[in-house]
């Protein structure tokens, strides 16, 4: 399927077409190693999980920084593969801990199965995650992954203490999204430059596209549950309305609010005592203040700086393609 506008090939399908063998043996990859000779439920789970959808764009992001730059051996496969099982330990973690029922309109593992078997599966792929890692014999990249392992576990237990909280700020915002996000975006950009053996600074520019790309994606999911830019409500937006969660477009509005719309905020956030007509009053006060629009300003900054990154790297088309991969993510916020 084509993700550009029109039936027009997308920069992520472009990437798909051009790393079409290499995700063919990542999906094989994935295959083998979620197999259990004792426990079957653990395939079973996480082959629900792989296929509810998406297009795999961390294990992508790895496999293009790599062949950019030259690479030509195979140890990019495990290393998107590492990418891809840490990213489906941490949904099915997430759907436990957030009481989710759907993912991508699908039912949730946790609902299918239960808590246990999420979190025990999740687990399982985290330790075969770090298998992959350790054949790749490198030090460096078992430290950048187990790094990032371990930031996107700080970053999910922050979220825990500054959700449904108004003294949640842009800056404890963000400390959550580079986490929960962006941390596995950098690590899979830079696994990827250094199993190619680029030097430091092309290294370095690498982690910082992967990160700026990781924070404008989240930025612009959390725009997208409130309808986006110049958008009527929809009938699928409004679930971190529900859920609570404090993400910018919330948080701007707090920080703009007279008494009347802070008490407003804490009735529907810290309270939870939400009612009919709460979610439309809400956009109302968020379109009052324009943090909509400001949002996105925010995720077109964070694009900027994530194009920019790439402008000392080597060229090559696979870069022109991660550089038209950040218009794509920010073009959703329209």
């Amino acid at each position: 399927m084509a993700d550009g506008a029109n039936g027009a090939v997308g920069p992520v399908d472009a990437l798909l077409a051009e790393l079409s063998d290499d995700m063919a043996a990542v999906g094989d990859t994935i295959r083998t190693r979620m197999a259990s000779e004792h426990a079957p439920r653990i395939p079973e789970v996480t082959a629900h999980q792989l296929e509810a959808g998406g297009k795999r764009l961390r294990p992508l992001l790895t496999l293009a920084s790599a062949r950019a730059l030259g690479y030509d051996g195979d140890d990019h496969v495990k290393l998107a593969a590492t990418v891809e099982f840490i990213h489906t330990a941490t949904l099915l973690h997430d759907d436990v801990v957030d009481e989710s029922e759907k993912r991508r309109g699908r039912p949730t593992a946790n609902l299918l199965w239960d808590n246990s078997s999420s979190v025990l599966v999740g687990d399982y792929l985290f330790a075969r995650s770090f298998q992959l890692m350790v054949e790749c014999g490198s030090l460096r990249i078992l430290d950048i992954l187990s790094n990032a392992a371990a930031v996107i576990a700080d970053g999910e237990v922050l979220q825990l203490s500054a959700a449904q909280s108004l003294r949640t700020d842009e800056a404890i915002y963000r400390k959550v999204i580079e986490g929960k996000t962006a941390a596995l975006f950098a690590a899979a950009t830079e696994v990827g430059a250094v199993v190619a053996g680029a030097e430091d600074s092309v290294v370095e520019a690498y982690r910082r596209y992967g990160d700026a790309l990781g924070v404008a994606f989240q930025i612009v999911d959390d725009l997208l549950d409130y309808g986006g830019v110049g958008q009527t409500l929809g009938k699928n937006t409004g679930d971190d309305f529900r859920e609570r969660k404090m993400t910018l477009p919330v948080i701007l509005a707090v920080a703009e609010a007279d008494d009347t719309e802070r008490a407003f905020w804490s009735r529907v956030i810290e309270t939870g005592n939400q009612r009919d007509g709460d979610l439309a009053h809400a956009m109302g006060l968020m379109a009052k203040h324009n943090t909509l629009s400001a949002t996105r300003d925010a995720a077109l900054a964070e694009a900027k700086a994530a194009k920019a990154a790439l402008d000392g790297v080597p060229k090559a088309p696979l870069v022109t393609h991660l550089k038209a991969l950040v218009e794509f993510v920010v073009a959703r916020a329209h």
